[in-house]
């Protein structure tokens, strides 16, 4: 292993380590009650929309659609008006609607564990499947969620003008213990609302300080 990934990989340990000590409790945000096919479509609707959002117009929505069956053949202009609140609704329907369709008719209504195998499910790219693999299979998953990629760039693990989810999710993979990394994940995007914000970041208390090359740069800069 090269020199530099080595002390990746170190610093990386630290920063899962202090992340488990401030939020023990690693869960996703989005409540889907332990049905796969729940997070798959909540995962969909979450696309440049609030997880809360999401947890409250899902709430009337899977009254009315209880399972995969019943989704894939409703009226799209009747789950549209549903999902209407967390935007890009006439795409988000759709692409909910044939999802559950490939469920049910290509999968027997079993989602499937394999990368491929959920990829090829309308609407779902690398950040939702990874987010099923870890929280529904618990497999190493590295979900590049707009937390993740600001705050890991902010922390020195790659420049922060990467912004290609792909490929920061490959570097973060090699760098992140694969038992540790969907949790790690969950963590950071609740460190990313609480401490690290975008607008108003918590430097003064924030616990990974000592580790932020962001945070370190800029004290160097006012000395």
């Amino acid at each position: 292993m090269a020199t530099s990934q080595k002390k990746q990989k170190e610093k990386m340990a630290q920063v899962v380590a202090v992340l488990e000590e401030v939020y023990p409790e690693a869960s996703c945000a989005l409540l889907w009650q332990g049905d796969p096919w729940k997070l798959l479509v909540m995962g969909r609707l979450s696309a440049q929309c609030t997880d809360a959002r999401v947890n409250l117009v899902s709430v009337p929505l899977f009254e009315r659609f209880s399972t995969p069956e019943s989704m894939a053949y409703a009226n799209i202009e009747e789950i549209e008006e549903i999902v209407r609140p967390c935007g890009l609704y006439h795409t988000k329907a759709a692409d909910i609607k044939e999802a559950s369709r490939q469920l049910v008719e290509e999968f027997g209504g079993v989602l499937p564990s394999d990368m491929d195998s959920l990829l090829s499910l309308r609407g779902v790219g690398r950040k939702i499947a990874h987010l099923l693999r870890g929280d529904v299979f618990h497999l190493p998953a590295v979900v590049t969620d707009t937390h993740c990629i600001r705050i890991c760039g902010k922390l020195g693990f790659y420049p922060q003008t990467e912004k290609t989810p792909h490929k920061i999710e490959k570097i973060l993979t090699a760098i992140i213990e694969p038992d540790k990394s969907s949790d790690f994940c969950h963590r950071i995007v609740q460190f990313g609302r609480d401490i690290c914000t975008a607008r108003s970041p918590l430097c003064h208390v924030c616990p990974l300080a000592h580790l932020c090359a962001h945070h370190m740069g800029q004290a160097k800069r006012k000395k």
